[in-house]
């Protein structure tokens, strides 16, 4: 891994180099082939390369494709709020299911960051809480989608875990991870295989794709490890690997825990235009006059990246932001008022969804496991039950 960066699902630090993490974690470029054979239309995300990598990508466009049996599986770890960048993974993921009829399977790790942070239980039960009804907001099919979270569901993930946790070793978990701080953590790759092969171990053996940020890719490659065991009837599962949505102070990925602000799921008109227009990097020049001259880098410009990552739905627009930004026509004022005024209009549509859910409890009925579904993935590594009769 080069010295200047580091990508590990605990710490992103510095100007990370996409094609050369690619060399490190053994992931493949996405083609232009495969690009084309997500569903139409083809989400932005994918289209600009957002969604740049991954492996074993074509079983699940197989399926899709012949409306088999697919699942997806995304998660979140309820450290705090939700902001853009943990959100958006989960509206892909909205887009796919819509397309495809995937099952979606979203796993809550509350005990991985009690492990991980200097949180306690108590307060990370109130942001799993809170994290919940923005992930109702996004609107998923209640009848394919299934939220698991670790300690509530721990009936079905630690029989899971403990299976899959036999086949690891430490030299496993130390080569993939490091050396990790606590005991907790070095199992915890178990429980992320548990989340992953959930989705095959209660509908049985399909292509499943995992879109996460590159950061998390460790845990799909030590889970496809496991998957490739004879005893458990399972495919390995694929992933689709994203760029970070950066921070408004300039590259690196967008995060809660450190000094950088963020634009969360709750700030209302004033506070995202104050963040945007206070806080996002600018790629333009110092004055206006050697803008209207020069023109700007919309490479670093945060406010075009938010655009052309989500924000922005047309190409055509996009590249003409681009053009208009490198030409000096579009100050970087400009841009951020754009970027503001879009990402405003996202976040009233879902926090009007959020607002229209009723107590947490009742919405979320429908998308808990079954007392069917926890059967059936306890015998797929056979557990024939998690409770005395």
């Amino acid at each position: 891994m080069p010295q200047n960066f580091t990508v590990t699902p605990y710490a992103v630090d510095g100007e990370v180099d996409y094609d050369r993490l690619l060399d490190a974690f053994g992931a493949d470029a996405l083609t232009d082939d495969q690009r084309d054979r997500f569903p139409d239309p083809v989400h932005p995300m994918v289209r600009r390369g957002v969604f740049y990598a991954g492996r074993d990508v074509d079983p699940f466009l197989d399926a899709a494709t012949a409306g088999q049996t697919c699942s997806v599986v995304t998660g979140r770890g309820p450290s705090g709020p939700m902001h853009l960048g943990h959100v958006l993974p989960f509206y892909f993921a909205k887009y796919l299911q819509e397309q495809t009829g995937a099952y979606v399977y979203v796993p809550l790790s509350d005990d991985e960051k009690y492990f991980a942070k200097d949180r306690q239980f108590e307060d990370i039960s109130a942001h799993v809480r809170e994290n919940l009804r923005d992930l109702l907001a996004v609107g998923f099919d209640p009848e394919r989608t299934r939220f698991v979270i670790d300690t509530a569901d721990a009936d079905v993930v630690y029989p899971l875990a403990a299976a899959f946790a036999n086949d690891l070793t430490p030299a496993t978990v130390e080569a993939v991870y490091g050396e990790q701080p606590n005991v907790g953590l070095t199992f915890y790759p178990a429980v992320q295989a548990a989340h992953l092969l959930l989705p095959q171990l209660v509908h049985g053996r399909h292509p499943t794709l995992v879109p996460v940020a590159v950061d998390q890719d460790p845990h799909v490659r030590v889970c496809r490890d496991i998957a490739a065991k004879e005893r458990y009837d399972v495919d390995k599962p694929g992933d689709l690997l994203s760029r970070f949505l950066p921070s408004l102070g300039g590259p690196g990925k967008m995060s809660s825990s450190d000094d950088a602000p963020s634009i969360e799921l709750t700030d209302d008109r004033a506070t995202v235009e104050e963040k945007i227009h206070r806080y996002a990097h600018s790629g333009g020049r110092d004055s206006l006059a050697a803008h209207r001259e020069h023109g700007g880098d919309p490479a670093v410009d945060v406010a075009y990246q938010y655009l052309h990552f989500f924000f922005e739905s047309d190409d055509r627009t996009v590249e003409r932001l681009a053009r208009d930004y490198r030409a000096g026509d579009l100050t970087s004022g400009e841009m951020k008022a754009r970027a503001a005024e879009q990402i405003v209009d996202f976040l009233e549509a879902h926090q009007a969804r959020r607002d229209q859910l009723g107590s947490l409890d009742a919405e979320l009925g429908p998308y808990r496991l079954t007392d069917d579904e926890r059967e059936r993935a306890r015998r797929g590594v056979g557990v024939e039950t998690g409770r005395l009769e």
